[in-house]
């Protein structure tokens, strides 16, 4: 036996089977590993191709066992390149990523394979396949067109060429604003420029320092020195509290000028990804790209996504200017000559919150260790679902110490699914943000049912001293997004992997299940009922559960408008900007900001240069997803508060049938027809406007029982 056979029989990657080998994991078994996988695949096609028979048993259960080997190989890179991500591991991953795509395109430009889906769907035997089946079989002709299966010659050379360069263009772009967000560091020294600073923050900042310098010398939260990086858990706080203009200003626009200068300049990757998108578009047929995006997503067309941004910003505008005016009175007043700038936005918000509602995120901390809110998560998903949860750490391998694995039951004993949680901040390897993924999909194999297993990733503050995460309201709020996709993911019935958990359901109506979990961090009983503070043991007191209650409309119209603002940037540079043309990407995004905003966006702002939502994510002329996908959330959480949220018995029954439905159901059928199955009508804005604090008059043409359509 060779050194590369060998090498391919103990490689972690082609294990295919239990729960992936995450710990064994090594950058080189990934070169090795993905050619395996694909020399196999592209076997299996060539045999699929050659002996088709054009039934769902003898075309799509081929196609899903296919994936199986990807889960276990590509699947798990693409994981470790968010939470583990290394230069050793990116070049690895880099010299496949190429033969990847073109394996996709292959499947997905098959003549044979698509004149099968073809055939299926024009039968006799359409009508006797389930609803589910039927939708993917529909989505696969979708994605085969979107794939350029019609095209041929040039076009199609000219097609899978612009493929595998987004691809690469994507992953760049991510590693370069990891990287340059790790690359930022603001040292403090002068104990005196820490004053005003939560507890918190000095220690996430002192062991910062302890990480970055290999304790020498020894930081301490105290004494110093203080290390502020641009990662969540230490930029926002610093914004916050840190009193010093001059340092807040410098902090600010290293955080805008992220990877937009140097080896790290995302500019030009910028214009080629739009320059590169609307070539496919055409290619295809499409006028623009977002034409493209839509065909896919629950809303009709632009002219619905540009009716949404204007009936929101009509009901925001006002109130954000009203904000805007609040800090400058309240920064006038307490000393503050210099017009009010960009990096004193977050400093006065917090000290007008503080004044006005009497409290803080740090007072808050200390009832919110991370044990005890996840067993709080829990106890909500049991009353409303029926499902249990318990740690089964030690059963699957993980890939960092701080990894959680738990066991998902339905009710009893029956296993119905498996998560890991990581759940804190490692800027050195992991990237920003929080975000779930499927890890293995349900599936029925050889007549066994697979049960999914998700990951669910977030950036919160870690542990420190002995002590356990203490986690800001915002982190609990994270948390909850996140399990609502996770339990989308996990309470999935659908046994098909196309359509199971998040697979298969329009990008712009899987934010729901995400969006409606953060409405519990408003029911009393469900957040007192989580909250234990870590000196006391006293559960939150009633008062300042008031406070955190009217504190959640604080902001409402400024935070309504920034993420109006980056979806109508977003959808400006895939319609009608032209990337060849005199105006760039960022005269698009400061005249859009300059409108959007009463304060004028900074003229040498970058902020694009790290949007990687809509430049390495799959939010591109889609990033309207989360205010339409809001729309039905508060829809959706109305009908709790409708029940009566104090009544038991109501809110069980209404609970399992939201999960028989938006959670049960996948991308198995119609978001729509879904939400009209729990709902019992149409969407209605009133409960987004109401959460927020917004006037509803304004929306009079909001969609009512008989208009299906959000907005």
């Amino acid at each position: 036996m060779n050194q590369e056979t060998m090498n391919l029989t103990d490689n972690p990657l082609l294990a295919g089977n239990g729960f992936p080998p995450f710990d064994r994991v090594a950058p080189e078994h990934v070169v090795p590993a993905i050619r395996q996988v694909l020399d196999r695949a592209n076997e299996q096609i060539d045999r699929l191709e050659r002996n088709l028979v054009p039934t769902w048993d003898g075309l799509l259960l081929p196609l899903q066992r296919l994936d199986f080997p990807f889960e276990y190989s590509w699947g798990v890179v693409s994981h470790l390149m968010g939470v583990k991500n290394s230069e050793k591991l990116r070049k690895a991953h880099e010299q496949v990523l190429a033969d990847v795509v073109q394996f996709g395109l292959r499947v997905s430009q098959s003549p044979a394979i698509y004149e099968g889906l073809l055939t299926i769907r024009d039968s006799g035997s359409w009508q006797a396949l389930e609803e589910v089946q039927q939708r993917i079989i529909e989505q696969k002709i979708r994605t085969a067109k979107h794939a350029g299966v019609g095209l041929s010659g040039e076009a199609r050379e000219r097609f899978n060429a612009i493929a595998k360069e987004l691809s690469q263009l994507h992953t760049d772009f991510s590693n370069h604003v990891l990287d340059a967000t790790k690359a930022f560091e603001f040292i403090i020294t002068d104990t005196g420029e820490t004053e005003g600073w939560p507890a918190t923050l000095r220690q996430i900042a002192a062991q910062s320092w302890n990480g970055a310098n290999k304790g020498d010398p020894t930081a301490t939260p105290d004494g110093g020195p203080w290390r502020i990086t641009l990662d969540y858990p230490s930029y926002v706080p610093f914004m916050a509290h840190h009193r010093n203009r001059t340092h807040r200003e410098q902090v600010y626009r290293a955080y805008i000028l992220r990877a937009s200068t140097g080896e790290l300049d995302n500019c030009g990757l910028i214009g080629r990804i739009l320059r590169l998108r609307k070539e496919k578009a055409k290619l295809l047929g499409y006028e623009y790209y977002a034409a493209l995006s839509l065909d896919s997503k629950m809303a009709p067309d632009v002219a619905a996504v540009q009716h949404m941004f204007s009936e929101l910003v009509h009901a925001a505008r006002q109130p954000s200017r009203t904000e805007l005016d609040e800090l400058l009175q309240l920064a006038h007043a307490s000393g503050q000559a210099e017009p009010l700038a960009h990096w004193d936005v977050a400093f006065w918000a917090e000290r007008l919150r503080e004044q006005r509602f009497e409290f803080t995120d740090e007072q808050l901390r200390p009832y919110f260790p991370l044990p005890r809110v996840i067993d709080g998560l829990f106890s909500l998903c049991n009353r409303l679902f029926g499902v249990t949860f318990e740690p089964a750490d030690g059963q699957a391998p993980v890939w960092h110490e701080d990894v959680r694995f738990y066991r998902v039951k339905n009710g009893g004993d029956e296993t119905i699914a498996w998560f890991y949680l990581d759940p804190y901040s490692r800027p050195e390897e992991k990237r920003g943000g929080a975000w779930m993924d499927s890890c293995l999909q349900r599936c029925r194999i050889d007549g066994k049912i697979r049960h999914p297993v998700v990951h669910l990733c977030c950036n919160g503050t870690p542990p420190m001293n002995g002590r356990p995460s203490l986690m800001s309201f915002s982190e609990v709020k994270t948390l909850f997004h996140e399990f609502g996709h996770g339990l989308q993911g996990m309470l999935t019935t659908v046994d098909f992997s196309d359509a199971a958990g998040v697979s298969g359901i329009e990008w712009d109506a899987v934010e729901v299940a995400s969006q409606f979990m953060e409405n519990w961090c408003y029911h009393k009983p469900t957040l007192t009922g989580m909250t234990k503070h870590l000196e006391t043991g006293e559960a939150l007191p009633d008062a300042l559960f008031d406070k955190i209650c009217t504190a959640r409309t604080f902001r409402a119209g400024s935070m309504f408008m920034r993420q109006l603002e980056f979806g109508m940037t977003d959808m400006m540079l895939h319609t009608d900007f032209d990337p060849d043309g005199k105006t760039t990407a960022f005269d698009v995004h400061q005249q859009i900001a300059r409108d959007m905003n009463p304060l004028p966006p900074l003229p040498e702002s970058r902020f694009l240069c790290a949007f990687t939502h809509i430049f390495a994510g799959g939010y591109a002329a889609g990033y309207y997803s989360y205010k339409w996908a809001e729309v039905l959330s508060a829809d959706a959480f109305a009908a709790f508060e409708e029940a009566g949220l104090e009544d038991e018995a109501a809110i069980a029954a209404l609970g399992r049938r939201y999960r028989d439905t938006i959670l049960a159901c996948g991308g198995g059928r119609d978001p729509m027809k879904v939400f009209q199955d729990f709902r019992g009508r149409g969407p209605r804005t009133d409960a987004l406007l109401r959460h927020s604090g917004l006037k509803a008059s304004s929306l009079d043409n909001a969609p009512r029982t008989d208009n299906p359509e959000p907005i």
